[in-house]
């Protein structure tokens, strides 16, 4: 049966399948890379930046702006010859783990990110280090998302590609809970009743803003622990041997080659197109979700970290999701249901304001309620979190899937180099989103418009995902009837495996 079907002992790329650890070891380098994002990227060191670092929350937004911009440039610049050199030296681990490596020195070094009159780093030296971890973060995933392929079998790379997506939120889940129950919530005098530290952990200094500071150190040191499994126990390619200058030149050479290639890999080509379209346009809606729900309901930041740890169980629950209906229905139809269930909750989300749920319009009457929701008192801003809830399992299982595709439909020996060119179609255009919203809330007035506006690039993907086979086929041709034969014979013979 083995030569039959790829499950037992063969991977995507035709290695020998990894051992369970080796491929759990991979899922937990997500939960280690993961929480830089909800940490450094998002939630609690870009408002410390704007408003104390810089001092100024509009010039503070430009900055960070500036600073991301740089390292998307990096990343769209570099990202593909990086995944051409990896395949010229084979292994993928010495790059990660130097990546990753710097990484945590760069988050280390935000600890001095401090208000000009205390002393510390410059701000050029701030937005560029902010900079850096832009282009590196984004450099781990074409190295990271390259093993995958190599350990796991096709029946199962779906569910590995899951299983990553949600350790990686689990670790987010985590990393929010310290900060908010040890840190944030003392901070600000915050006990609930005795049962959290009356001051922050670790002796913080709330005077020199040590409580935001210390968002850096944390997320390097998670890094650091967490990426050792996958160095030890995920395989790896054989290193070839070849001189880094030479890997170099025949990497550029390789480059060019892969982009002519993407063109004759029509179905590739296609596929990145659409996962540019929607993945620009889901990024935008979790960029959003927040700014929506301060302009509609003036939430301060402890109920945005509440908020976001709210979510995450459920963008836990979008990578399983996704790893099942990859089973079920196969990749590219998960992906279109998942893309239309986005739709439909932002429709919902954008219903929602102080007066209406679902354009009805609803009295802003008080609701009691206890535990985690305790900080939401409105029957509108519990409705706004369950429907950005399924946003989150929705946007999860596309990620997730999105990479399952890629895997199933590049050609194996063009592996990296098209997975660096998948990590540029998420990154080239990452502009795309923000500048749609932008410009429909200017052009109508209105905040809701803007951010329904995301729903647009939505669709553009979908349409163009028609355009996907869901299935590797020979450059340049359709597959043939023997192959849809032999393709079909193998799924049955998994099946009854």
């Amino acid at each position: 049966m083995s030569s039959t079907c790829a499950l037992p002992d063969r991977s995507v790329t035709g290695e020998k399948v990894s051992d369970r650890r080796g491929q759990l070891s991979w899922a937990l380098f997500e939960f280690g890379r993961s929480p830089y994002l909800s940490l450094v990227y998002i939630f609690v060191f870009p408002p410390y930046f704007a408003a104390t670092v810089v001092g100024d929350p509009v010039a503070g937004q430009q900055l960070w702006s500036l600073s991301n911009t740089i390292g998307g440039a990096c990343v769209a610049l570099l990202a593909p010859l990086l995944g051409a050199i990896a395949d010229r030296t084979g292994a993928r681990k010495p790059w990660l783990g130097s990546i990753a490596t710097g990484i945590a020195l760069a988050c280390f070094s935000l600890w001095f990110a401090m208000p000009g009159a205390n002393g510390g780093l410059p701000l050029w030296a701030i937005v560029s280090i902010i900079a850096a971890l832009v282009a590196l973060f984004q450099f781990t995933e074409v190295f990271h998302n390259a093993i995958l392929p190599s350990i796991v079998s096709t029946e199962r790379i779906g569910k590995l590609s899951g299983l990553g997506i949600a350790t990686g939120n689990l670790g987010t889940l985590i990393a929010l809970g310290i900060m908010l129950f040890a840190v944030a919530l003392p901070a600000s005098g915050i006990t609930l009743g005795g049962w959290l530290p009356a001051k922050p952990l670790f002796g913080l200094n709330v005077g020199l803003h040590e409580h935001e500071r210390i968002a850096g150190p944390v997320a390097a040191l998670w890094l650091l622990i967490f990426m050792t499994p996958l160095l030890l126990w995920t395989p790896d390619r054989a290193n070839t041997g070849v001189p880094i200058g030479r890997a170099v030149r025949t990497g550029l050479q390789q480059l060019l080659i892969t982009l002519k290639q993407v063109r004759r890999e029509s179905n590739v080509g296609w596929f990145l197109i659409a996962r540019m379209l929607y993945t620009d346009g889901k990024t935008a809606i979790l960029a959003y979700t927040g700014i929506y729900a301060v302009g509609v309901f003036d939430w301060q930041l402890t109920q945005l970290l509440l908020f976001a740890i709210l979510l995450t169980p459920f963008s836990i629950v979008g990578g399983f999701i996704g790893g099942w209906l990859d089973a079920q229905i196969g990749t590219k139809r998960a992906i279109q249901i998942a893309i239309l269930a986005t739709c439909a909750c932002m429709a919902a989300a954008v219903s929602i304001t102080r007066e209406t749920v679902l354009f009805i319009p609803v009295a802003a009457s008080s609701v009691q309620v206890r535990g985690p929701l305790a900080s939401f008192g409105s029957l509108q801003e519990l409705a706004y979190i369950a429907v950005v809830s399924l946003l989150a399992v929705s946007i999860t299982a596309a990620f997730s899937l999105s990479r399952t595709l890629m895997a199933r439909i590049s050609p194996p020996a063009m592996m990296n180099q098209f997975f660096g060119l998948y990590a540029l179609s998420g990154t080239a255009t990452a502009f795309l989103g923000h500048a749609v919203v932008g410009f429909f809330t200017r052009f109508s007035g209105n905040q809701r418009m803007g951010f329904a506006s995301t729903v647009l690039l939505l669709i553009a993907g979908w349409l163009v995902l028609l355009k996907v086979r869901d299935h590797r086929i020979e450059a340049g041709g359709a597959e043939t009837g023997v192959a849809r034969r032999s393709r079909a014979r193998k799924r049955r013979a998994c099946r009854e495996y």
